[in-house]
């Protein structure tokens, strides 16, 4: 990443001041002094401390990480991942929505059908994607590419990355509950192979609708939740302003849905989160996909759809 662009949490302090060490270092040795030993020495500790709070965070600290604007979003991974990516607009309905993005492509040179939330990297693309939030046009759009895969047998990949399901009037006018759950019915009715991957926010039934799945994989500091910190804290506390101590009492992180069964496996993030190596964060996940997929490839369709629902039935009657 460019220092120019390197954006930095509160609690990274510590490293910020560092590396802002390192650069001013940097400056200097450019008008001539030798100070390399120096430059290197300090570079080091910078590493250290990162690596050091990085092993260490509260859930808290990582719903900031899986927030973090410049992790690598549902974009990023089709252009490192996806070829011949093909989105499809509609729901046949109502309109387009473009929080929820699908199509077909090919992975590895196999065909499949992907869909996830892209929150935008931009202010003009994070409204056009609405912050991520999808409306019920896009959950009926995942339901008719899902059918879709089905009927062609091609497999499903679902990248979640949303605060929710958008909670406007107009969306709950029409049907956003009822949307959800028949996009999270044709996710469990599926005979053919789905993987999802939570790669930041995987907040509500905005998530669930489409990571109901027969492998579900998560980033190290992605969260995943039935509802957001913020508004665990609204509704408990009514006070918004406790939403760290809701994040850190919710189960929330990737490690407690490895031991709570809810999800199959952590994918490891670089030192600092996938916002500071995107490119290997994304080869990470395509590793992983593969792999997933792998282990799906010789059973029959019933058998998938047998498996996929056994593995949420058994959610909370016994541990991870």
């Amino acid at each position: 990443m460019q220092d120019q662009m390197r954006s930095y949490l509160d609690f990274e302090k510590p490293v910020a001041e560092l590396d802002s060490k390192v650069d001013e270092l940097r400056a200097l040795a450019a008008t001539g002094t030798d100070i390399s030993d120096e430059i290197g020495r300090i570079e080091d500790k910078a590493a250290q401390a990162l690596a050091d709070l990085y092993a260490n965070l509260t859930p808290w600290q990582k719903t900031l990480v899986a927030r973090h604007p410049q992790r690598p979003h549902f974009n990023d991974f089709i252009k490192g991942l996806i070829t011949e990516f093909t989105p499809l607009a509609g729901d046949r309905k109502f309109g387009e929505d473009e929080a929820l993005v699908a199509g077909f492509g090919r992975f590895r040179g196999e065909p499949i059908c992907v869909m996830g939330q892209e929150k935008g990297d931009s202010t003009e693309s994070r409204i056009r994607h609405n912050f991520g939030m999808a409306r019920p046009e896009g959950y009926r759009k995942c339901v008719r590419l899902m059918e879709m895969a089905e009927r062609f047998g091609l497999p499903v990949l679902s990248l979640a990355d949303s605060a929710g399901a958008y909670p406007g009037i107009g969306a709950e006018e029409r049907g956003q509950a009822e949307a959800i759950a028949r996009s999270t019915d044709a996710c469990l009715a599926l005979t053919v192979p789905n993987v999802a991957i939570i790669t930041g926010e995987g907040m509500s039934g905005g998530a669930i609708a489409i990571t109901t799945a027969n492998k579900v994989l998560m980033l190290e500091h992605a969260i995943y939740s039935v509802i957001s910190p913020e508004a665990a804290s609204s509704i408990l506390w009514r006070d918004g302003t406790k939403a760290q101590e809701a994040a850190n009492n919710m189960k929330i992180t990737a490690q407690d849905m490895l031991r709570f069964g809810v999800i199959d496996a952590i994918l490891k993030e670089p030192v600092g989160g996938a916002h500071r190596d995107p490119a290997a964060m994304i080869a990470t996940t395509g590793e992983a996909i593969a792999k997933a997929f792998d282990e799906l490839r010789n059973f029959d369709g019933d058998a998938i759809r047998k498996m996929r629902r056994q593995k949420f039935l058994d959610i909370g009657r016994k541990l991870g």
